[in-house]
């Protein structure tokens, strides 16, 4: 579990760093907010892939595959050295799909490898470990990447992300975890293994409401995201580099998260958790439209502590409910729906932000969040109606 969770703390820092930079660096070169948001659009995209992707998780050992995608990316960063003007952003972009088609392929990887190497009581509790480790990062990586940029540029962050690759392609070398490999699948066809880890998350009545739930928070959530740089600009009056301190800020909410999620699982059902998720998430996401600063710290910290209990709720439930040898797959389906809506919102939500005032947009945002907790509250209790009227 160390040796894990410091290869998660490693490559964390380097990726929150780019993610965040990424957007600023684009801002910077071309001054427009839409295509700022699109590079999270570009991360995203990859998703819609997942349920292919993650077949490979369940085909080869999980560690040396992890060793071989942090390898593969401390190799690509590199080449960001050479985007130093508007017309060159078309690299930054293409190399953004790359490193958001790898992270699909090496979660859904870390998904499996602690889902077979973990007792499923101890899951809930380094789930959230592992949330705290990578969103502790957002303390530190945000604001040295944008000091970093401001001072060095955006290709000197690319290099420190390259060396967070190789170093974490290390640590996962050096994990002592003893894996057996992979029982091949019968057809050994692989649209065949897809469907399967499809059909296994739509056969589940457990997973099904989580995984709805988690879709439609990210929905909310990348809309949210899209709008951050309006939010900074037009509604706090900053520079674009602020937005890494409002993300420093989330990250706070969400090291908080992951400390409390293990010993809240132990005693609540991943639904309830998800529930009370969103409804923090979506409250946050409201205030966050006053032109306040500090009710936009205040906003960005509870966003950081509910939604990460949506997330860790929808894994641990995966983790649990998936057969061993389609975790993989299971796991990436899953990622598929809940974080593809992320992707599609962040499209959405970079025209929306030219469209529609912010101080506008946030609050519907607020109310259907709300609407959906409301639902699963009620639907949650007019089952557990029917079953004691059934006895």
């Amino acid at each position: 579990m160390r040796w894990y969770l410091t290869g998660v703390v490693v490559s964390g820092f380097g990726t929150t760093a780019m993610w965040l930079v990424s957007g600023i660096w684009v801002k910077s070169l071309t001054g427009s907010d839409s295509l700022a948001a699109l590079t999270a659009f570009a991360l995203w995209a990859p998703v819609l892939l997942g349920p292919l992707l993650g077949t490979l998780a369940d085909r080869v050992r999980r560690r040396p595959l992890l060793v071989v995608l942090n390898a593969g990316m401390a190799g690509l960063l590199p080449l960001l050295l050479w985007v130093e003007s508007a017309d060159r952003v078309w690299l930054l972009f293409a190399v953004l799909v790359l490193y958001g088609a790898q992270g699909a392929v090496h979660e859904a990887a870390e998904q499996a490898l602690i889902a077979t190497a973990l007792d499923e009581k101890r899951l809930g509790t380094l789930n959230g470990l592992r949330m705290t480790a990578n969103e502790s990062m957002k303390l530190v990586a945000p604001l040295v990447a944008a000091g970093i940029h401001t001072r060095y540029g955006g290709g000197t962050v690319a290099l420190l992300d390259a060396a967070s690759f190789a170093v974490a392609a290390c640590v996962f070398a050096l994990m002592p975890v003893r894996e057996a490999r992979p029982t091949p699948s019968g057809s050994r066809h692989w649209w065949r293994e897809t469907a399967e880890g499809v059909r296994l998350l739509r056969a589940s009545p457990v997973l099904r409401p989580l995984v709805a739930t988690g879709a439609f928070t990210m929905l909310l959530a990348g809309v949210n995201g899209a709008a951050i740089y309006a939010v900074v600009d037009k509604g706090l009056g900053h520079s674009p580099a602020y937005a890494g301190v409002l993300y420093a800020v989330q990250g706070a909410g969400s090291v908080l998260a992951g400390l409390v999620t293990g010993p809240l699982l132990r005693r609540v059902p991943e639904r309830v958790l998800a529930t009370v998720g969103l409804a923090l998430f979506a409250g946050a996401v409201g205030v966050r439209a006053l032109p306040y600063e500090a009710t936009a710290l205040a906003a960005s910290a509870v966003i950081g502590l509910g939604l990460p209990w949506v997330l860790v709720s929808v894994v641990t439930a995966v983790q649990r409910e998936a057969p061993a040898e389609a975790v993989g797959r299971v796991a990436a389906t899953a990622n598929t729906l809940v974080f593809a809506p992320n992707a599609l919102a962040l499209a959405l939500g970079a025209a929306l932000v030219a469209l529609v005032d912010v101080h506008v947009l946030l609050p519907l945002l607020a109310v259907a969040g709300a609407a959906w907790a409301a639902c699963l509250v009620a639907g949650k209790g007019a089952r557990a109606g029917a079953v004691r009227g059934a006895g």
